[in-house]
């Protein structure tokens, strides 16, 4: 108690001695100094802290390091300097442990680049990496299918789609399906840390390896820091969508391609980001105060926006809805269908399946080839004949021996067809199969020996109703027009009857005008007549942009003389030079109309260039003694020139007629041409070829039946179920095949899906694509791919990749920082934007080979197929896997990444039902 009262009296006793001496305000400025003096350590804490921070940012940016340029040291130092010199220098100031990362990189890095100049490039790039792509493309189509088997019972379709292409891939690989790795990203990372483990144990000395410290430094550096934002990289599908839109930058997005790729969007988000867009633009263009000729374009503009919102609108109600509506069928229970005529149709290998088909199903096939093999029997007779006049020229003889070979193929032809023990038979006139007979046996046989016969089979085909009348409807008709790409205009008919085989869309009903129709045309020989084209111009009507010619006409009679201007398109003077060269074919060899272009069809030079051509064109036509030769022609020529509105004679069906028969009949005139300029050297050989000629036209029918009725691979090699294998393993490794056209039918079979297709067709591709390379490059292009393939694994171009690597990751040497993701609808437009420059830029000489409908669905399913990222990720593991197997081949990697990816439950799941398939046949056995 005594205590506490003293400190009591000595506190109060200090204080007041305090307050005493400094005053009464002293105890805030006693609680001031002790603010300040907290406060100044802080701040000197702060730039004592700056300044260490400054230290260690310079020692990252210039290390102690031995100096590197450029190249893959540089790669070295900038991931040393972003993945671990950032944090390392706040836990020691050592410089040897970086060293040691940086010496084991640049050694693994030197061992790599030594195993990629000792390998064989050539396999991978020709021939695996093709086969990779088509399995996996190949999986995708297997997985659609299914999904399309199952009707509306998903829920999901995006995921349900990618558990179903790992069930494929298990089921096709057999021994490895990939699905943890491209859906979990736990499993992918350490699947990366794996794969990069093994490789710095085949690549690092020993020594270097047994360091587990640095070896999960420079492991963590390449899996987490290079290879895994490279592969989310290349497997996002908005990148894969720019990647494609810049590759085919230099095409211009055509107006009718973008309204084929809205109508067949099943993708609402597409739509939806369409159809904001062309809102936000007719928004932009009715804000616009223009006048004169300006508004026209504006309002041209509006209306195209306003026709892409409706077919926006309306594909999204009818997808919503789920009443997807089937083209073909609607088209077929229509009615209103393009008539086709039948010697077209026999023309045409896309037509020519359809009408294989329809014959097989009716028992008629026996007809058809027949026609066919005549077809093959004097093209073949004619060429040979032709040889044999030019070898008779050159005082070489070999005429009976040559009849006689014509007369054995004309016997083929005969026993296997017509006569009395063929099967199937034709069933003709008997007088005609014994005038035939009788030729056979007492004329030498030419190349029209069989024309009566096969006419009035011609006629059979056309008239009887069980054949071309009913063809025209059936279903496989509609799908004919459909790959014909001739389901968009019904409009377009031609006569029902068969007879006059016309299909135009004119008012009158046909343009072949008799002589009596002509009659008032005027016959006045002092009637002078002149045109040119005075100017060209472009035009924009509702979106589509043509270019316009303006002619400038003068008429001169005797008491008078007129002139006018009328405005003709391109596609006036195309219909025009049909209808003339049809009604006057003399003038298909003298009048030449200069040929369409698919691709920068605007540009100025190339208008001039055509608008000469065509000058050119119009005055050999209105030559005087061209007129005289045809006075028909006046009637044409004028209706032409009149200042007027054209009407085109044959619309835009007989147009696409036109575009895919001419090309068949040029390419019979190039063979032709082709025969008639044999070199000797080439005709010497003509009797080894000749040996085997007696047989053709037997060999030629069997192809054809063979063909039709059994299903053979494009390239010849059994295997127990082709569909649940690899794409390359029909391949036969010993044989020595076209490097190129094993590349080209590989990828045309799984892209188009061409083993669904008839197989008289698959064939014709075959023969077409060998024909294509042998005639440009022939063997040496073989060649050329090994160069190529030497050239890009080359030094200074793996060189140029590290440094393009470097350039994307480190810009300026400053790590790059992650792209945004992209807002969904300019990822969606995107997808229109890539889809529709895909379609744009397929030619239409492939249209014309495999169809329009089954072209556009192989282009539109590989762009699909890209849109999953899991499943680009897939492929890129693939590329992957198979990368390092050919630069590794004695590592025995395929064992390794079977290993890797065993935990899959798709793998588990596919053994335990081969396990229960497999079990009650092992019974059977035992019992």
């Amino acid at each position: 108690m005594l205590t506490e009262t003293s400190l009591s009296i000595w506190g109060w006793g200090s204080l007041v001695l305090f307050l005493a001496t400094f005053g009464p305000f002293a105890i805030f400025y006693f609680a001031f100094y002790i603010l300040c003096f907290v406060g100044g350590g802080f701040v000197v804490t702060l730039l004592f802290g700056k300044s260490n921070s400054e230290k260690y940012l310079e020692q990252c940016e210039h290390s102690f390091l031995p100096c590197t340029s450029v190249g893959i040291p540089k790669v070295i130092q900038f991931s040393l300097r972003d993945y671990v010199q950032y944090w390392y220098y706040t836990l020691s100031d050592d410089e040897s442990f970086l060293l040691e990362i940086r010496q084991a990189l640049q050694y693994a890095l030197v061992q790599f680049s030594a195993r990629s100049k000792e390998t064989d490039w050539q396999p991978y790039f020709t021939t695996r990496l093709v086969d990779d792509f088509g399995t996996h493309l190949r999986v995708f189509r297997k997985a659609q299918q299914r999904i399309a088997e199952k009707g509306n019972q998903m829920k999901d379709q995006a995921e349900e789609l990618v558990d179903t292409f790992f069930e494929v891939e298990v089921e096709m690989e057999k021994e490895v399906c990939r699905d943890l790795v491209c859906t979990s990203p736990k499993d992918e990372e350490g699947f990366l840390r794996d794969l990069c483990e093994v490789l710095l144990y085949i690549l690092l000395p020993p020594g270097d390896f047994q360091n587990k410290i640095m070896r999960y430094f420079v492991r963590e550096i390449l899996s987490r820091g290079i290879l895994l934002p490279l592969i989310n990289q290349l497997s996002d599908p908005d990148y894969i969508n720019q990647y494609v839109i810049w590759m085919i930058r230099d095409s211009n997005c055509n107006y009718e391609a973008f309204m084929n790729i809205i109508k067949l969007s099943d993708n609402i988000g597409e739509l939806e980001a369409v159809k904001d867009k062309a809102s936000e633009e007719l928004q932009y263009l009715r804000s616009l105060d223009t006048a004169g000729d300006d508004i026209n374009t504006i309002k041209n503009q509006i209306n195209s926006l306003l026709y892409v919102i409706k077919v926006c609108d309306s594909r999204i109600q009818r997808l919503q809805s789920g009443k997807e509506i089937d083209t073909v069928k609607l088209a077929a229970n229509f009615g209103k269908l393009c008539t086709v005529p039948l010697d077209h149709i026999l023309v045409d290998n896309v037509a020519l399946q359809f009408f294989m088909d329809y014959m097989q199903q009716t028992g008629g096939q026996a007809h058809l080839f027949f026609w066919m093999t005549v077809e093959g029997y004097r093209v073949t007779a004619q060429q040979q004949l032709e040889v044999l006049q030019s070898r008779q020229k050159d005082g070489k003889h070999q005429t009976n021996q040559t009849k006689g070979l014509l007369r054995a193929a004309a016997f083929g032809v005969y026993e296997q067809y017509l006569s009395e023990k063929a099967s199937p038979r034709v069933n003709i006139d008997d007088n005609l199969v014994a005038k035939l007979a009788e030729t056979l046996n007492h004329e030498d046989p030419t190349p029209e020996i069989f024309d009566d016969i096969q006419r009035k089979v011609y006629e059979l085909m056309l008239r009887d109703e069980r054949f071309y009348p009913s063809f025209k409807q059936n279903v496989l008709y509609v799908r004919m027009l459909a790959e014909l790409d001739m389901l968009k205009d019904p409009s377009f008919r031609g006569s029902d009857d068969g007879e006059g085989e016309s299909f135009n869309g004119s008012p009158t009903g046909s343009i072949n005008l008799s002589l009596d129709d002509l009659s008032n045309v005027p016959s006045d020989e002092t009637v002078q007549l002149h045109a040119y084209i005075s100017d060209t111009g472009v035009c924009n009507d509702h979106g589509k942009t043509y270019a316009l010619y303006a002619i400038t006409v003068h008429r001169r009679n005797a008491n008078s003389e007129e002139m006018w201007k009328t405005y003709r398109r391109y596609s006036d003077f195309h219909d025009f030079h049909m209808r003339i060269t049809e009604q006057f074919e003399n003038l298909a060899n003298i009048l030449k109309l200069p040929g369409k272009k698919t691709f920068n069809n605007m540009d100025r030079e190339f208008l001039e260039k055509r608008k000469k051509d065509l000058n050119a064109y119009l005055q050999l036509l209105l030559n005087p003694e061209m007129m005289k030769a045809s006075p028909a022609l006046a009637h044409y020529v004028y209706d032409f020139l009149e200042n007027k509105a054209y009407s085109k004679g044959k619309g835009d069906f007989a147009r696409k007629m036109d575009t895919f028969v001419n090309p068949l009949r040029n390419s019979m005139r190039n063979v032709s041409n082709a025969v008639k300029s044999i070199p000797d050297s080439l005709a010497e050989g003509m009797t080894k070829m000749s040996d085997n000629m007696g047989k053709m036209s037997e060999r030629l029918g069997q192809d054809i039946k063979q063909s039709f009725f059994k299903v053979p691979p494009l390239m010849q090699k059994t295997y127990s179920d082709p569909d649940h294998c690899r794409v390359a393993a029909p391949i036969d490794d010993n044989v020595d095949d076209n490097i190129p056209l094993r590349v080209m039918l590989l990828l045309m079979d799984e892209v188009f899906d061409l083993k669904e297709r008839n197989q008289w067709l698959r064939r014709n591709i075959k023969n077409l694509l060998q024909q294509l390379i042998r005639a440009t490059y022939g063997d040496t292009i073989n060649r050329k791919i090994v160069d190529h393939v030497d050239w890009m694994t080359s030094p200074e171009q793996v060189a140029d990749a590290v440094k393009r690597f470097r350039d994307a990751f480190w810009p300026n040497g400053i790590l790059a920082e992650a792209v945004p993701r992209r807002d969904k609808a300019i990822r969606m437009r995107t997808r229109v934007a890539g889809k529709t420059k895909l379609l744009e830029v397929m030619p239409d000489e492939l249209k014309h080979i495999i169809g329009a409908e089954t072209t556009r669905k192989g282009i539109l399913r590989v762009f699909e197929m890209f849109q999953h990222s899991q499943l680009n990720k897939r492929m890129v593991y693939v590329f992957l896997e198979r990368f390092l197997e050919t630069l590794f081949p004695q590592n025995k990697f395929p064992e390794l990444f079977n290993k890797l990816h065993s935990r899959s439950k798709q793998m588990q799941r596919y053994k335990q039902r081969l396990h229960s398939t497999q079990a009650p046949s092992l019974q059977k056995r035992t019992a």
